[in-house]
């Protein structure tokens, strides 16, 4: 036994051997010693250091201390905060209304604590309402005297309290992270506690571990504090008087110094064989543990698919392999199991739902992709778990480094984090689909990747390249800062892919021999970004390049293919060569040779693309460049020597627009059952509604894969019925159903009455699921398609539903869908006839999309330096961009985020617009946002404010005005505090503030919050404003988008001309444009102003249209008057798409360039499309400009909403023996590439005006620029009459297009001509 008079030491020792004190004897004693003594002594807490000189336990510590009496203990106050209702002789507490009422919850001690003294709480009761939770302290305030504040944190002065993970004195964070643990992830049961030490300090306790000195100077009368906040409901003092719970609360203690110390007694120092790795018995609570802690399962998986948490018995040893093989699966859920490693102990972890949801501490890898503490890290790691199948293997490692490496199937995925604690334990959550899973024994650590000069053959299960290959290619280990290289060299992803776009470059491991080909399939892409994978060949040695941000950014020694052009050194050496990177998808295959004549050769899909660029030295090495929208490649098994014949050929395969080939050998088909009209010719791969319009129904024949297109064509239309193709998804086998004449219940004739099993379906623009409505105007209308119109289905790989039309990608229809399902399609009304086009290789959609912007080579960059196309670009930005600023992740569900989080875009209703700037605000920092579009069609505008609670997890609301905690906001001329107004009629009024200004707010040395409106200070808006806070933005109301510029008032000055030519290709996101410094063109500002120009001008303001249909200064207008035309040195005619076509400058005429709104523009306004051109009259415009098209559209160019249609008109259910209503034709519609043409007399009609300035009489024509989707319209002779002959640069066979389909225009600039 220790005798009570002999001094503890300072610390535990690591080893029994290292003090001789306590050489014989156990931890466990030693701890249940001197909590004996300690609790004999009357002390009411113990820990494990030293206590102050003169308090040790001496014999004279139990005459000193008085014993404690039960009128003496720690109880709550009788006053409290008004929903405070307190029971249990004052020991609990708990909040009235909890689920109407968050605050007013505040509960203190009945006395001021002691020294040393714990005051500990239990936590009974959570509701799962509001965010935030409670919060714990002391405070100096005698409650006697107390007004009590809703919640703690108000009050300024004497308190001290532990908030989340944080601590706020009088109010304001002082410490941002104290500990690892957060308050607001507390479970029922859990405790908290703290003490004031004899020496000032005060701590806090979770679960009885001590999280170390919260603030060392606490004054020396103090009351315990608990605020019953959000959450938290509540509470009971715990009163810690028995020995068990002390041993309990410091053997927790002990664990998480050594975790091994109160696992098992101290084992001789001769014991070298280590404890065996079983299952912890703590699980979860579906969870069982069989086989002597080897085996993990959830006994009822079917019913359950979560709640399947299970730890190792201890914790990791460095360099120790925790490995689990997958014994059983079920194919009811989505998702599979995840591993990973936590700090917890599992003896005291209440033990989540799903590793996933624990905020502390822990790290796992799920899917594809890493999360820390809930939090993805990694978004495109490795092999995707939920691909895998029962007998593989997944394995996690800590390393001596603190690298946490992930393995599937023994082969290593490469590191996932860093800085990993020591004395982990391990994770296995059997989650979905996972079932059963048991320990794998003699598992060793697989080496760190070595150099991979000699090659690895070995590759993961997913690689296309899993055979053996012939080759020793390999990726370099060498390679860009966001690259990662796996699968023994022969794959190559980016990782964070959403948040990085470039920094990606991977080079072959030796040069390529001649004739060798180096070829890459392309296995992951997003569709954030603009650009594509870049692909070429350098003779810059791997280990002497200083890889750059993208490899065309090198001057020497490199060739490169970047969409269509061949770049040499940086520069563009050819344009339009025979394939575009940016449109391959994936699945599609990239080649690079290098032939004995020093000649490049690309080959797409084993197609050679012929001779890109000759005279390459002898040794090149292949590289590709990661970019963009490609995330990931592997080196595909036809990598190694070709046949010369394939060398040799120099046929380029035609870009054009790529079709699918619909023949024969097709893999996909229609399944033997289907409606009782529909019969299947061609071996099932086309299917006829022989009579009426209904019984339509057709399934795929086998379930589709993830990422798999199922994809027809429209063959033959019966165009005396109305309504539309409908297809979806179900989880309905289709053997399940006979055709009803076999004695089942058989098909329903429609697919919405499809409900035997779950069935997602899209009917015109309607989604439904079960028949029930879920979501309109989604893409386009599926009543549109015509004869030979393509339509597919694909179920993405994150559970959604898209639908393509035509190769273009609609967006996800539909959430939640189920892994195993079915095409299905109901060849309803006038679709009669449809036949399979796809097969079971994974396409994306095709080149006849309106595809994304991207920076387009040659004439058109050209066009850009004399100003066509400065109308295009977004609005005006400042010269610098902070690179470290942007907009966080966690945003109101309205909210687009583009620009690398930069620029926020509210795409829906008027409300759900919250954004928040991801860095707290720094003193004498201005923090700005400038306003880019404003829709008028709302009342009200932006709120700007600050929050100072942690916005990564915050719910927000529809407003910010509904924010009720630590919120200060602006809102039109009014301050606002949580909801209330404080202040009225400060700065200007914000619902008032025009397109292009720039708001910004800063906090001054003293806390002052600052509002700035371009750039001049409105002075002080809240004082005293708590630290750490947000800069929150609500895009409310007309508000539709925004974009964060320079934090630092005058960076614009200061930022060099040479800016332009550093922007990145990728610069270019959602459409979105960036011009990095705006001004007016220097050849668009002549000595003189154009008399000209202000005459079109005065027309167009007699015109009274609406100013928001057009572009603001500078780039409103453009005149192409002969004195404007020539100083700019206009070239007549330019070409323009894909494939690239003619059409003339407006010369002699004033352009107005119209405003384009960002979402149309993101997904329409691009360089593919074609120009042309289109007469009009005065009468037309205004409603052309209402409609946002030329012809029947429907959508505006400013809001993208549809108009109101007609009663009647829409998809309705049609009975057995009815005809669906037809749906109207639209009228052609004339355009030419010749403004010559388009604006004759004939088809642009002349009106006389009074110029109000010169009081002189003119004559004046109007007409529409507009941009034309290629493939949409047919080129004929003209059909109007003119005086004047047409334009002879055109051929008179191309002079007109007519075009008749919706959505093929979009309006571009109203034209002006006066004479």
């Amino acid at each position: 036994m220790v005798s009570p008079a002999q001094p503890r030491p300072e610390t535990f020792p690591n080893s029994l051997e290292s003090h001789n004190d306590f050489a014989s004897m156990e931890l466990s004693e030693v701890v249940g010693n001197a909590i004996l003594s300690a609790y004999n002594g009357g002390l009411l807490n113990v820990n494990l250091s030293s206590p102050p000189a003169g308090e040790g336990l001496g014999s004279g510590g139990a005459a000193t201390s008085p014993i404690l009496t039960s009128n003496d203990a720690l109880l709550f106050h009788e006053k409290c905060g008004t929903l405070i209702k307190l029971s249990n002789n004052n020991k609990t507490a708990e909040r009235r209304r909890p689920l109407d009422e968050f605050n007013n919850g505040v509960v203190m001690t009945n006395r001021p604590l002691r020294d040393n003294e714990m005051f500990e709480i239990r936590i009974d009761k959570l509701v799962d309402k509001w965010s935030g939770s409670i919060e714990i302290g002391v405070t100096t305030h005698n409650p006697n005297n107390l007004e009590y504040p809703a919640t703690m944190t108000n009050l300024q002065s004497g308190t001290i309290m532990m908030s989340g993970c944080g601590i706020l004195t009088n109010g304001k964070g002082t410490r941002r992270e104290y500990c690892e643990f957060s308050l607001d992830e507390l479970q029922e049961g859990d405790h908290i506690g703290l003490t004031r030490k004899s020496n000032s300090a005060l701590h806090f306790f979770i679960n009885g571990i001590d999280q170390g000195v919260a603030t060392p100077l606490t004054p020396p009368v103090v009351y315990g504090v608990v605020d019953l906040y959000g959450m938290a409901v509540k509470v009971t003092i715990v009163h810690n008087n028995n020995h068990s719970d002390r041993l309990r609360r410091n053997n927790a203690i002990l664990r998480a110094l050594s975790p091994e110390g109160a696992l098992r007694r101290a084992t001789p120092a001769t014991q070298a064989e280590p404890e065996r790795l079983l299952f912890h018995p703590n699980c979860g609570q579906k969870a069982a543990i069989t086989h002597e802690g080897r085996t993990a399962l959830r006994p009822h998986a079917t019913d359950d698919f979560n709640h399947g948490v299970v730890l190792s018995s201890r914790a990791l040893r460095d360099g120790e392999v925790f490995q689990v093989r997958i014994d059983k699966m079920v194919d009811k859920w989505a998702g599979s199991i995840e591993i990973g490693v936590t700090t917890h102990n599992p003896a005291y972890l209440q033990l989540p739902s799903t590793m996933t949801n624990l905020r502390s501490g822990t790290w796992m890898m799920t899917g594809n992709g890493v999360m820390h503490n809930g939090t993805t890290i990694l978004d495109e790691y490795g092999h995707n778990l939920d691909r895998l199948k029962a007998g593989d293997t997944v394995g996690v490692v800590r390393r001596e480094d603190g690298t946490l490496h992930f393995f599937v199937n023994g082969m290593t995925q490469g590191p996932a984090a860093w800085n990993v604690p020591p004395g982990v334990y391990a994770v296995v959550d059997l989650y979905g689909q996972a079932a059963q899973a048991t320990i794998v024994d003699d598992v060793e650590v697989p080496p760190a990747p070595e150099p991979l000069s000699e090659g690895n053959n070995q590759v993961s299960p997913s690689s296309p390249s899993s055979g053996a290959g012939g080759s020793d290619l390999r990726f370099h280990q060498l390679h860009g800062s966001n690259a990662v290289i796996t699968n023994g060299g022969r794959t190559a992803l980016r990782h964070n892919c959403r948040s990085e776009f470039n920094d990606a470059i991977v080079i072959s491991n030796r040069a390529l021999r001649d004739g060798e080909l180096f070829e890459i399939v392309i296995q992951k892409m997003v569709d954030r970004w603009s650009g594509s994978i870049e692909a070429g060949v350098t003779a810059i040695r791997p280990e002497d390049l200083e890889f750059p941000n993208t490899m065309t950014d090198i001057d020497y020694d490199t060739w490169m293919l970047s969409g269509t052009a061949i770049m040499q050194d940086g520069n563009t050496m050819r344009n339009n060569y025979g394939c575009d990177l940016d449109a391959l998808g994936t699945g599609a295959r990239i080649g690079m040779m290098r032939t004995a004549k020093g000649d490049l050769h690309y080959f797409i899909n084993g197609q050679d693309q012929g001779a890109a660029c000759s005279g390459l030295p002898p040794e090149v090495y292949a590289v590709v460049d990661l970019y963009g929208q490609c995330v990931q490649v592997s080196i595909t098994n036809a990598t190694g020597p070709m046949d010369n014949s394939l060398a040799t050929s120099n046929t380029a395969t035609e870009k054009s627009f790529p079709l699918h080939s619909p023949a024969a050998g097709v893999a996909h088909r229609f399944h033997s059952t289907c409606g009782k009209n529909v019969a299947l010719e061609e071996d099932g791969t086309r299917a006829v509604r022989a009579v009426g319009y209904a019984h339509g129904l057709v399934f795929s024949t086998k379930e589709l894969k993830t990422e798999e297109v199922f994809e027809v064509k429209v063959e033959e239309l019966d165009e005396k019925w109305a309504g539309s193709l409908r297809l979806g998804l179900t989880t309905l086998a289709p053997g399940e159903m006979g055709p009803g004449a076999g004695g089942g219940p058989g098909l329903p004739p429609s697919l919405p009455e499809l409900r035997t099993k779950t069935t997602w379906m899209v009917s015109s623009c309607e989604v439904r699921r079960d028949g029930q409505l879920q979501r309109m105007n989604y893409g386009r209308s599926l009543e549109r398609l015509g004869v030979g119109s393509r339509v597919g289905i694909r179920r993405g790989a994150d559970d959604t539903m898209h639908i393509l039309v035509d190769g273009e990608d609609m967006g996800p229809a539909a959430t939640g869908i189920a892994k195993n399902v079915w095409a299905v399609l109901d060849l309803y009304g006038p679709v009669r006839s449809v036949s399979v086009v796809s097969s079971t290789r994974l396409e994306e959609p095709e080149g006849t999309q309106p595809p994304s912007p991207s920076s387009d080579t040659g004439s058109e960059a050209e066009e850009d330096d004399d100003g066509e196309e400065h109308s295009l670009r977004g609005q005006s930005q400042v010269a610098m961009m902070s690179t470290s600023l942007e907009f966080l992740e966690n945003h109101g569900k309205n909210i687009l985020l583009s620009n690398g989080n930069r620029t926020a875009t509210r795409v829906a209703s008027y409300n759900q617009g919250i954004v928040v700037i991801n860095q707290p605000l720094v003193p004498q920092l201005l923090v700005q946002v400038r306003i880019d579009f404003l829709n008028r069609q709302w009342t009200s505008s932006l709120v700007l404010g600050v929050i100072t609670c942690p916005p990564e997890r915050l719910n927000f609301p529809a407003s910010a005005c509904a924010l009720k905690r630590a919120a200060w906001l602006l809102r039109g001329r009014g301050i606002f505090h949580n909801g209330l107004k404080i202040c009225e009629k400060f700065g200007p009024n914000l619902d008032t503030c025009p397109e292009g200004t720039i708001l910004g707010l800063r906090l001054d040395s003293s806390g002052g919050l600052h509002l700035h409106v371009n750039g001049m200070d409105q002075g002080v808006a809240v004082s005293d404003v708590p630290q750490p806070c947000h800069a929150l933005v609500d895009l409310y109301g007309q508000c539709e988008q925004v974009t964060i510029v320079s934090p630092e008032p005058g960076a614009a000055s200061g930022k060099s001309a040479g800016t332009q030519g550093d922007m990145e290709k990728a610069d270019m996101v959602d459409g979105i444009k960036e011009s990095v410094c705006w001004g007016p063109l220097p050849a668009a500002s002549p000595l003189k102003s154009c008399e000209y120009h202000a005459l079109c001008s005065r027309f167009q303001e007699l015109l009274l249209l609406p100013e928001d249909y057009f572009m603001p200064p500078p780039k409103r207008s453009l005149c192409y008057c002969e004195s404007c035309r020539k100083l700019r040195g206009d070239e007549a005619h330019r070409r323009r798409g894909e494939p690239p076509r003619e059409y003339a400058l407006p010369f002699g005429w004033c352009r107005f360039n119209l405003r384009v709104n960002p979402r149309l523009e993101a997904g329409t306004m691009t360089k593919k499309w074609h120009m042309a051109y289109h007469g009009s009259n005065v009468a037309a415009i205004r409603r052309v400009l209402d409609r946002g098209e030329l012809g029947a559209g429907t959508a505006s160019i400013l809001s993208c909403r549809p108009l109101k249609g007609k009663p009647g008109v829409g998809f309705e259910e049609p009975g057995e023996n009815c005809a669906p209503p037809r749906e109207e034709q639209p009228p052609s519609v004339l355009l030419s590439p010749s403004l010559q043409y388009a604006g004759a007399e004939t088809l642009a009609s002349k009106v006389q005006f009074r110029d109000p300035k010169s009081q002189r009489t003119h004559q004046a024509q109007v007409a529409f620029q507009v941009c034309v989707r290629p493939g949409s319209y047919t080129p004929g002779p003209p059909s109007a009459t003119l005086r004047e002959p047409p334009d002879p640069h055109f051929s008179p066979a191309e002079l007109e297009w007519i075009t008749k389909e919706k959505g093929a225009t979009l309006l571009y600039a109203l034209l002006v001509r006066v004479e």
